[in-house]
């Protein structure tokens, strides 16, 4: 009795030991091809776009209440891909987009994450920032703005918080080209998929009707 007992256990440590763990979906990331950062199964059968804004206290208060149930019950899972594409809504809104995009798709969740965390503390800031300054940095020229609005906002060293350093953030706003791309993408949400504010939800491809967790989860329930 006692080597079956044994044996009974050396199988039982064998069996755990050739068990692969599940795969945690939310480590993947990519850049789009409409422009956003997407996490989750490439293969998924649902995927959920969001068009948000770094400004936006609505977009902020569903990353407060949806994104951690989202991404731990149907993205980690491989159920749902999530894509974020930003909506520009002004222009500390483009200068904070473009440094929480400069590290690419591995950095952009947890530092767009950090922006809406702390968006009460550095929109406070900025309102606080004296008025000649705010109209100084309006006047400047389009290659200096982002970085002056940069500054007034302390966007870069929220950034680094997550690992997007100051000298990259330097680079990321002094590129046009950065900053055309989040133009581009909101004009094509406007134009072709018919968005006029945020946060505005789609499930392959259908609008969500309505922007809070409750409607975003009665969708991919309805999907899934």
């Amino acid at each position: 009795m006692k080597s079956i007992a044994l044996l009974g256990a050396t199988a039982l440590i064998s069996a755990a030991a050739i068990a692969q763990p599940a795969v945690d979906w939310t480590k993947r990331t990519a850049a789009s091809t409409d422009g956003g950062f997407v996490m989750g199964n490439p293969k998924a059968k649902v995927t959920l776009v969001e068009y948000g804004s770094l400004t936006c206290p609505h977009c902020r208060h569903f990353a407060a209440t949806g994104l951690k149930p989202l991404t731990a019950n149907y993205v980690r899972t491989g159920k749902v891909r999530f894509e974020f594409r930003n909506y520009i809504l002004n222009g500390y809104d483009l200068s904070a987009s473009v440094i929480a995009r400069c590290g690419g798709a591995n950095r952009f969740f947890p530092a767009a994450e950090t922006f809406f965390a702390t968006q009460d503390s550095w929109i406070d800031r900025i309102r606080k920032t004296p008025r000649e300054r705010l109209e100084a940095v309006d006047g400047l020229p389009d290659d200096k703005k982002l970085a002056a609005m940069a500054e007034v906002g302390g966007f870069k060293a929220i950034a680094a918080t997550k690992g997007i350093s100051p000298a990259a953030a330097d680079k990321c706003l002094a590129d046009p080209a950065a900053a055309k791309r989040l133009v581009d993408m909101t004009n094509a949400a406007q134009e072709r998929h018919g968005v006029k504010g945020t946060p505005t939800f789609f499930v392959n491809g259908k609008r969500v009707e309505g922007a809070d967790w409750a409607a975003v989860e009665a969708a991919l329930k309805a999907a899934l």
